[in-house]
């Protein structure tokens, strides 16, 4: 190597005795000196049979590879295609030897290359990527043999950096475009697939607590490649997987990285404040600090929920692994999986309160299902921002996905599957202190309409999410649906629901002149209504007993102002000109049963309390009323009460995850953008090894 090298090594040497380098430093040089000799269009290799086999065993270099690249100009680019081109090939096959050392620095210089070649192309230049980096004529065999060498390190006997370090390649490569779709490198990767060896690690109990995360990224990224244009194996494999070693090591990881934002959250909220200093400087630094913070962790957490939505929306088998029950000392839980009781539950009021029999949850079971939920109610406090409202409708999304899952239901509702789910709620000045449910065993099901119906209550607020209202409402009705169909009956405080339901007819009436500016108030009223409806019509198949039904009867009729003047409102819209007249005529008849029952009791309650010299009734007294009445009652059967459309990506939700596809690849690339330090650690591992 050194032979033909000469000129710029005798200048690479002056220059080293001028600065007094010592011999790291003139490793260092050597490199360069390398590199200098390829972007000058020079081929170094020439006459040296060995050139190849040293070169690897330098340390790479990579922001001087990278920056070199970005310094050409377009034709200056073109002009070394042959020696990019060659230097692409001999990093594959440097990946075919048994030496790590050249293994690792052929990985970190492919990484290089791709970066820079692929942040080139996003100026007006017109050249193709892969012909740059490969060539048209051999792209095909290079890519098999790159793919093949990378399924070997992440399936065969090889230290762990080693295949992380494969993993952090395949997130460089497959994260090289803003719009994934645009990169066309990846249909090598689809032809030649990594999804066994991904699976396979994901089976691996030890494997998947180191590298589990990025193992997921890379199977939820590339799931994202054009999924909606033409066949994505990845998408097809994944849908079928019915490996159930690999499905539970994937709700394990999933479950570990949500389970650690929330014991943080819990951390966070329980650091006692002591002192007027110490709450001004938590102002001033949430002002300037933790704002920032906040929506970068919420931006970290998308990549994971979109890792979550795909497995629920594309598998059905993964809704096992969702409920898979399993306590926090099992062996085949990481060590960071779910533990609920180490941190504080917050009361309703968002204070914390005493742990509950704390050595008896110590080994009480969890699952993904419960992190995520409690996740939930944590990410549904605040939706102000961007970020944190695009986190929050990925997890109504994927409630959403659980609730159409007729499975998934029959789990929730399995009274033998009883769970502690700690849910945190905003502090509300108006709210009444309850007792705190969290710490009970209940279905699932309980803590999942608990969690709605807070959303339902603590966002009514000029801001209005009408989208996320909406999405609420449906898997309320969606889970209502499965209890009328399957006739389940469960010991839940349905008044909570539905005075939670009353008062958001209310705050949309008292700023209806608002929201109707910017929202179709009536369809949503509509879903509120159609909730009630459902209770109405077939409560009787679903309510846990006859006391439940009248109950519902009762605060129909002591609330009876706020739908006489919803009603009074609707019909307004529909005598003008108003683009939600049609809506506002279907409001007016989805109230129909709801006004023929405050039409048919109230004047008994009232004829009752003038017969009985009474001013008011107690709750008993009107529910006496409402028992002796029902036979008098003449209700409409209404039509598909109990239908809702289904789910589906395409064509509303595109949009939405194409965005959110878009940001999730711009943050792991900023993850994956400086890979030195891993570098520096997997040769000293390396070096350590032999």
């Amino acid at each position: 190597m050194s032979q033909d090298t000469t000129p710029s090594k005798e200048k690479g040497h002056a220059l080293l005795l001028r600065k007094g380098s010592h011999s790291k430093m003139a490793l260092k040089e050597k490199i360069v000196q390398i590199y200098e000799a390829f972007f000058q269009g020079e081929d170094p290799s020439r006459g040296n049979a060995n050139f190849w086999d040293e070169l690897f065993l330098l340390k790479v270099n990579t922001n001087y590879v990278e920056n070199e690249i970005e310094k050409l100009s377009g034709e200056g680019l073109l002009s070394l295609k042959d020696n990019l081109n060659m230097l692409f090939y001999h990093c594959v096959e440097a990946l075919a030897q048994d030496n790590l050392i050249r293994v690792v620095n052929a990985l970190h210089t492919l990484c290089a290359l791709i970066r820079g070649i692929f942040r080139k192309s996003l100026g007006n230049y017109g050249f193709d990527v892969i012909n740059l980096l490969i060539g048209f004529d051999s792209a095909e065999s290079v890519m098999q043999s790159l793919i093949e060498n990378l399924n070997r390190f992440l399936t065969g006997d090889y230290p762990a950096s080693v295949k992380q370090l494969v993993l952090k390649f395949l997130l460089v490569l497959i994260t090289a475009t803003d719009n994934i779709s645009q990169n066309t490198m990846l249909e090598y990767i689809l032809i030649n697939s990594v999804f066994e060896s991904i699976i396979q690690i994901l089976g691996n109990p030890l494997l998947r607590m180191s590298l589990g995360h990025d193992a997921i990224l890379v199977l939820t990224l590339l799931v994202q490649y054009r999924k909606h244009e033409s066949a994505n194996p990845y998408i097809v494999k994944l849908s079928i997987l019915d490996d159930e070693l690999a499905l539970t090591g994937y709700a394990q990881i999933v479950s570990s990285l949500l389970s650690d934002f929330n014991r943080n959250y819990q951390v966070q909220m329980s650091e006692p404040q002591s002192g007027w200093f110490s709450a001004f400087a938590n102002m001033v630094g949430n002002m300037f600090v933790a704002e920032e913070k906040k929506t970068e962790i919420m931006r970290a957490n998308d990549s994971i929920l979109m890792a979550l939505y795909e497995a629920i929306h594309l598998n059905r088998n993964f809704i096992t692994a969702l409920t898979h029950a399993h306590t926090p000392s099992s062996p085949a839980t990481p060590p960071s999986s779910p533990v609920t009781t180490t941190s504080p539950v917050l009361d309703n009021q968002g204070g914390q309160v005493e742990n509950v029999n704390e050595v008896a949850t110590a080994t009480q079971p969890t699952n993904l299902l419960v992190t995520f939920l409690e996740y939930s109610s944590i990410i549904f406090q605040d939706t102000k921002d961007t970020a944190r409202y695009n986190n929050a409708k990925l997890c109504i999304v994927i409630l959403t996905c659980i609730a159409e899952d007729q499975y998934a239901n029959s789990l929730m509702h399995d009274v033998n599957m009883t769970f502690r789910v700690p849910l945190h709620r905003l502090p509300m000045r108006h709210r009444k202190v309850k007792a705190d449910r969290t710490m009970i065993l209940r279905p699932l099901v309980c803590s999942l309409l608990d969690l709605l119906v807070e959303f339902v209550m603590s966002h009514m607020m000029k801001t209005f999410p009408m989208e996320l209202y909406l999405r609420c409402l449906g898997i309320i009705h969606r889970v209502l649906c499965y209890q009328k169909r399957c006739r389940v009956r469960i010991q839940h405080p349905w008044k909570e629901m539905w005075t939670a339901l009353i008062n958001l007819l209310k705050f949309i009436m008292s700023h209806e002149s608002q929201l109707v500016k910017k929202h179709n108030i009536f369809h949503l009223c509509s879903k509120v209504v159609n909730v009630f409806n459902l209770f109405i019509t077939y409560g009787d198949t679903f309510l846990p007993n006859p006391n439940s039904y009248d109950e519902l009867y009762y605060e129909l009729v002591r609330m009876h102002q706020v739908f006489d003047n919803l009603y009074s409102m609707a019909l307004r819209y529909t005598t003008n000109d108003s683009e939600h007249r049609d809506s506002a005529a279907r409001l007016t008849n989805h109230l129909v049963n709801v006004r023929a029952i405050i039409n048919h009791f109230t004047p008994k309650v009232d004829s009752w309390a003038a017969a009985n010299h009474l001013s008011s009734l107690t709750e008993e007294q009107v529910l006496e009323v409402v028992k002796s009445n029902y036979d008098t009652l003449t209700l409409k059967l209404q039509d598909s009460l109990d239908q809702y459309e289904r789910y589906s990506e395409k064509p509303k939700e595109t949009g939405f995850f194409t965005q959110l596809v878009r940001l999730i690849i711009c943050d792991v690339r900023r993850g994956v953008s400086n890979l030195a330090g891993h570098q520096q650690d997997v040769l000293h591992e390396l070096s350590t090894l032999s």
